[in-house]
């Protein structure tokens, strides 16, 4: 049954080659040795390898990974062993940390167009969706694990989800395979053992076929889901004004239950951590608020946050406002490059006493005046409010006034270096150049001081 499973469903799979999953369990260990099975009888023609992660969170991980290798000679096929360091995380559970990092791994370990192979079968998929009925999972959750799923480059694939528990257990006994045992497996306080040891039996000895008919169900919810990410992903064509960026007034022609398929669908495209019911309603909530105020929800991973007529998705910040660089312009000569790291992936402020050539940069390029003898030059996040008169302005007026003209979302002034000489403002990082502090026409390219440039480390739209 098992082998006739894994035929029918490679045959679909003729010229890629396969990576095996193999934790060392029963499952992975019956997977090892069918596919092993069918490559010996060139049922399978491909290459066929193995994957063993190590996750370092049991003291017996070192002599599962001697099995992974006794096991692979034994079937002569090639292993790979990539040890992973999983630490919890207030978001995610030690579980959820442990799977984020085995599919990075498997994903490392795995060529470009590779099969990650995994042994999941029915009872784990009766478990996922029991697990997902707990925590209140709307439909994307109910569906459950699906037979295939892009992983990075590689497409992850489960055979063997139709395939119960029993039948896998009847396959090792009968080709009298040994197989580890994970202790945690055992340990009633995760809720997946609660439901594998106490809450699944009893439900299969009501009712026999409740594997069959939860995927029966997993599949409903599975299509439905399919339908809303269409719906969303029309009405996303619809508002996104760039990848990080939603239109509120579109937003506003959609009803409740629209706008939130939407907006899960749109952090969905960023892979993120779906918003809890009270997140997603202080969204809803802040696409109304006062035109003068510019809220924020902030996330697990990232902010939601509203400016003017916009909806934007940006990292969670570091405060920048204390950081601060004097800059010896001494160690400048004639050919050389100073460049200023800035804090919280900023970029690099770079000061040079040539012009870049690179027409096609993305840089800021501006060109000033070199500082006067022993005049201090800093560079810092903070000011006072200057006045100050930009090369494009007729009049001056105070800063905070010019970054609202040039319609800069509030958290993105806090997060522009502003370089003084002294304590007089000089310019505004990919923003301006005060008038005084222009360099004359005609002046050298290699005097002090000549070019200023700034590179930014975030996402533009961020």
């Amino acid at each position: 049954m098992i082998e006739n499973t894994l035929r029918h469903f490679f045959s679909n799979y003729p010229k890629q080659s396969l990576l095996i999953a193999y934790s060392g369990g029963i499952d992975s260990q019956v997977l090892l040795h069918s596919l092993s099975a069918l490559k010996k009888q060139n049922t399978i023609n491909t290459n066929v390898s193995v994957c063993h992660v190590n996750h370092g969170l049991s003291i017996n991980a070192s002599h599962w990974e001697v099995f992974a290798k006794e096991q692979c000679r034994k079937f002569d096929l090639p292993l790979k062993i990539i040890s992973v360091n999983v630490q919890a995380t207030p978001q995610q559970s030690i579980e959820a940390q442990a799977r984020d990092a085995r599919y990075s791994a498997l994903k490392s370990a795995a060529n470009e167009g590779d099969l990650i192979v995994t042994g999941h079968h029915s009872d784990d998929q009766t478990e996922t969706f029991l697990l997902a009925l707990k925590r209140g999972s709307g439909l994307k959750g109910l569906s459950g694990m699906q037979n295939e799923m892009v992983l990075g480059e590689q497409l992850l694939v489960r055979p063997l989800l139709n395939i119960s528990r029993a039948e896998i257990e009847a396959y090792a006994k009968l080709h009298e395979l040994a197989w580890i045992e994970d202790e945690s497996n055992n340990d009633e306080r995760f809720d997946r053992n609660f439901l594998r040891h106490q809450v699944s039996p009893k439900l299969a000895e009501r009712w026999p076929s409740i594997n069959k008919t939860i995927a029966r169900s997993a599949e409903h919810c599975f299509e439905a889901q399919q339908l809303l990410d269409e719906l969303a992903d029309e009405d996303l064509a619809d508002c996104q004004k760039s990848p990080y960026k939603l239109s509120v007034s579109h937003l506003n022609t959609l009803s409740e239950a629209r706008l939130k398929n939407l907006l899960r669908y749109f952090l969905s495209t960023h892979h993120l951590l779906m918003p809890s019911r009270e997140q997603l309603k202080q969204i809803c909530l802040q696409l109304n608020a006062d035109s003068d105020k510019s809220p924020i929800v902030q996330l697990a991973e990232r902010c939601i946050r509203r400016y003017k007529g916009e909806l934007y998705l940006t990292k969670i910040f570091q405060d920048v406002s204390q950081w601060q660089q004097i800059i010896n312009f001494d160690v400048i000569t004639v050919n050389s490059v100073l460049n200023i790291h800035l804090p919280d992936e900023l970029g690099v402020l770079c000061f040079s006493t040539r012009a870049k050539e690179d027409k096609n940069s993305k840089e800021w390029l501006a060109t000033i005046k070199k500082p006067e003898v022993n005049q201090v030059v800093t560079i810092r996040f903070s000011h006072e409010n200057p006045k100050c008169l930009p090369q494009y302005r007729q009049h001056s007026r105070s800063l905070k006034k010019v970054l609202q003209e040039l319609s800069i979302p509030p958290w993105q002034r806090k997060r522009l270096p502003f370089i003084f000489y002294d304590n007089e403002l000089v310019a505004v990082a990919g923003q301006f150049i005060c008038k005084r502090y222009l360099a004359d026409k005609g002046s050298a390219v290699d005097t002090l001081g000549s070019s200023l440039v700034i590179s930014w480390g975030a996402e533009p739209s961020e």
